[in-house]
Parts: structure tokens; C-alpha cells; sequence
């Protein structure tokens, strides 16, 4: 298969060298959830590695944007479409990244975002149990709640609250692990399970309502940083080039390579930290101020990622300070659109 037209990816959200995945042919590639943030990412680095693309996105949270230079290439289809409906589709390979990821969006329509986990994984295991297709879960650290060891192992089995208002979406990605093991033991469906830490990049939205783009807009703007909590809460960051690289190499891997697989960068940050790094790197006048802590924020976060490293080669490449570098460029051109309307 030979694009028409190149994928036009921004040099700011284009760091790294991406790599080579051992795949023989051209695959027909599924991409759930393709119009966000980072299936956006991923639907750009499968056309440049020369597979049919196919973008699925409600729009609940993705936007058009995210592909609109896409769409006009050979080999990228977009449909609008609610994976908690079901779908037909010749494919050979399925990503799922259909889901709310913020609290504040899933947040918004709890419900929606747990049957989404659910019924809508359900509806694309189907899909990939019809087709013989292989099928990639983008999980989440969220699975393992507010963690009581450090860093958190794929052994680890979690502290979780079912109750709080996270709960939508930890407790929906949890069973969408499930239903991933379940559809392989029962169906022999070809399964991949990828657990994503806190990734941050272009193409975050500027509502996004996670730190990283609170603290971009607040400090481009001047004004105050908020920090809920004492702020040594940890997070670990991953820049968005790495880690679409990890589900690149998880595609090519053996079958009997399922995962769950931690994908992840393993430098340690707390909050307090974070936003001082952003305020120096915007040369922001912005102050710190402390809020009440959130419900159910966990206040540990980092991952061992000795079994991706084992099973995929894969390590992160970007330091924190590139990759804030090239976060914050693609925040103030996108705030100065946002100003002017365009």
C-alpha cells in the first residue's frame, strides 16, 4: 500500500525516531478512539509504516482536528462512531483507545465512560473474534488505584476504591482487562494489554483537566497554578512519542506476548516540582497555590517496566525537560489560536 500524500505531523510532536515494527505485510488497522490525543498519535505512525488506517471517534472528547491532515490521505478512513454500538469491519488489527481519560471528562458522564470500558471493549473483542484480528487495549495505571507499593509491577493487583468518583474509570478498565483475558481463554482471541502511565504532549486538549495541561495553561497565561493537596504526590511522565512507540512494538510482538504490559517512563516527579519545572521553562510570572486534595487522588505513581523492556525492547527516550519543551510550543500556538478564533 503507497500513500497518495504524506502525514503531515508536526515537528513539535515529532521528537523521536519511531521504530521499526517486524510486520510483513500491510495490516487494516482499527483505531478506536483515533480522533484523541493519542490515537491521533497512533493513527499518523501506523500510515507512515505503510498500514491502512481505520479512525473511529464519537467526538465525545476526541476532535477532528487531531486528524483533519489525514484525512485526504490514501489508506485513512474516519467514521463517527459509539463503540458501545456495534461495529462491522474488515480488520486485522484493533487499538482500543476509546474512552474518557481525564477525571473531569469521565467525570462528566460516569455512566457513559463505564459502559464505554465495558460494552464498548466488549463489542471490539467481538469485532476482533470475527475477524481473527489481533487486539490492543490501551489500559491504564488507574487499574491500580492509589498504590500501596512502588513502583507498581503488572503482579500487582491494586487498591481501589468501586465507590468514588473515579471509580467510572479505573473499575471500567479493570474489567475491560477482564473481559481481554477472558475472550483469549474462552475464544482464543489474540490479545494485548498495555497499561499506560501519565503521557503528556502536543495535541492535549486545553480543558484537558490533567496536570500537565492545567499547569501549561495556567502558566502561559499567568495565572495561578493550582496544586490540590500538599503537592508531593508523585506522577511519572512519559512523553507521547514514546510511548505510541511501545504500542507500535507491541503490535509485532509473538502471540503468546498478552501483557498486561506497563508502558510507562519510570523518573518520579511530585507536583510541586512539575509546575516549577513549567514555570521556569515559560518564563511565567504564575504562583503556586494549594488546593483541597481531590477524592481518591492517589499519591504514588510510577512504574516498573523491566517486563517492556524484557518483552518489547522499549524504554523511554525523552527527557522530561524535551519533551515539556515541546508541550508547552504546542500549548502557546494553540492558546493564541484559541485568542484569535482561529
Amino acid at each position: 500500500m503507497t500513500n497518495t500524500g504524506s502525514v503531515n505531523s508536526s515537528k513539535i510532536g515529532n521528537v523521536i525516531d519511531f521504530p521499526k515494527v517486524n510486520i510483513d505485510k500491510p495490516l487494516k488497522v482499527l483505531v478506536a478512539g483515533g480522533a484523541g490525543f493519542l490515537g491521533s498519535h497512533l493513527c499518523e505512525r501506523l500510515l507512515e509504516l505503510g498500514h491502512e488506517v481505520i479512525c473511529i471517534d464519537n467526538l465525545s472528547t476526541g476532535r477532528i482536528d487531531n486528524v483533519r491532515h489525514l484525512l485526504d490521505l490514501e489508506g485513512f478512513t474516519f467514521r463517527k462512531h459509539d463503540i458501545r454500538n456495534p461495529l462491522h469491519q474488515k480488520v486485522d488489527a484493533i487499538y482500543n483507545f476509546a474512552s474518557p481519560a481525564s477525571p473531569p471528562a469521565y467525570q462528566a458522564d460516569p455512566i457513559g465512560t463505564l459502559m464505554t470500558n465495558i460494552m464498548g471493549t466488549k463489542n471490539l473483542l467481538d469485532l476482533a473474534r470475527r475477524r481473527n484480528a489481533i487486539i490492543i487495549q490501551a489500559s491504564t495505571s488507574e487499574v491500580y488505584g492509589d498504590p500501596l507499593i512502588s513502583p507498581q509491577k503488572e503482579d500487582y493487583l491494586g487498591n481501589v476504591s468501586t465507590t468514588g468518583p473515579r471509580a467510572c474509570y479505573d473499575e471500567g478498565k479493570r474489567c475491560a482487562e477482564t473481559l481481554y483475558f477472558d475472550y483469549a481463554r474462552l475464544y482464543g482471541v489474540k490479545i494485548k494489554v498495555a497499561r499506560i502511565f501519565n503521557t503528556y504532549g502536543p495535541r492535549m486538549r486545553l480543558d484537558d483537566g490533567r496536570v500537565v495541561s492545567n499547569f501549561m495553561v495556567q502558566a502561559l497565561s499567568n495565572a495561578p497554578i493550582t496544586i490540590y493537596g500538599t503537592g508531593l504526590q508523585t506522577r511519572s511522565f512519559c512523553y507521547v512519542d514514546d510511548l505510541i512507540g511501545g504500542f507500535l512494538k507491541f503490535l509485532s510482538t509473538a502471540p503468546d506476548v498478552t501483557g498486561p504490559i506497563n508502558l510507562g517512563n519510570p523518573t518520579e516527579l511530585t507536583m510541586i516540582d512539575l509546575a516549577e519545572r513549567i514555570i521556569r521553562l515559560t518564563g511565567s510570572k504564575s504562583e503556586i497555590v494549594h488546593m483541597p486534595p481531590a477524592v481518591d487522588d492517589p499519591q504514588q505513581r510510577r512504574p516498573d517496566i523491566s517486563r517492556a523492556a524484557a518483552m518489547l525492547d522499549w524504554r523511554p527516550s525523552i527527557d522530561i525537560e524535551t519533551g515539556l519543551s515541546a508541550t508547552a510550543a504546542y500549548f502557546g500556538s494553540a492558546l493564541s489560536r484559541a485568542a484569535t478564533g482561529n
